[in-house]
């Protein structure tokens, strides 16, 4: 949308999601890992299962730069899948401080939902989708870690940390700026956003219940 005090697309389909972005910061896997109560195996296995994810999450930017339209969504997208090394470069010290073996983790069905979503987008090469189904985890998990600073417990802080910081932040608004200049608010971008959001969800459900 144009003019002053316009909202963007990004800033309306995550208004439009706000009922599961409530839901997921009342989650109890959330909860317990900002308070510190969270079985240290739920969070082995939810490291495990995330660096699995963050792979997939990484070739489906590598498609969005495939597919890009010109140099600025390649670009982009570049930078983004330098983001997410980093996130890998994190599970792997996690993996290390607590004995994780992340070359055996096998995915949960409720992660090769999520990457299975993903990758058949990006695969479809329409850029404007690809970037509504990639958003939400960003934007959640920005989401999330801002609102849990100020009430986390040292046992996983460094996780909240990680998601809370300014630099983590500009990775989320990078990609929702990718969304605000080529995607339309149709049905289809809409649908690919819930459809992140909810998987999401199911991701942090699968966790906690280590399932």
């Amino acid at each position: 949308m144009d003019g002053a005090g316009a909202v963007s697309l990004a800033q309306a389909l995550w208004a439009r999601n706000a009922d599961l972005a409530a839901e997921a910061l009342a989650h109890p896997f959330v909860r317990r890992l900002a308070d510190g109560t969270l079985p240290r195996e739920c969070f082995a296995g939810y490291v495990a299962q995330d660096a699995f994810f963050l792979e997939a999450f990484s070739r489906a930017y590598a498609l969005g730069l495939a597919h890009s339209p010109d140099r600025t969504a390649l670009d982009t997208f570049a930078d983004l899948l330098t983001g997410v090394r980093e996130e890998l470069r994190l599970h792997a010290s996690y993996a290390a401080q607590w004995g994780i073996d992340l070359s055996t983790a096998e995915p949960v069905p409720s992660t090769l939902a999520y990457t299975d979503f993903l990758l058949a987008v990006a695969a479809l090469g329409g850029i404007g989708v690809t970037c509504a189904a990639l958003t939400p985890c960003m934007r959640l998990y920005a989401h999330l870690g801002q609102s849990l600073s100020t009430r986390v417990s040292d046992t996983y802080a460094e996780w909240v940390t990680t998601y809370a910081d300014p630099a983590f932040e500009d990775l989320a608004a990078t990609i929702e700026r990718l969304l605000d200049a080529y995607a339309d608010d149709t049905a289809e971008v809409r649908k690919a956003y819930r459809r992140a959001m909810r998987l999401e969800l199911a991701f942090f459900d699968a966790a906690y219940h280590r399932t």
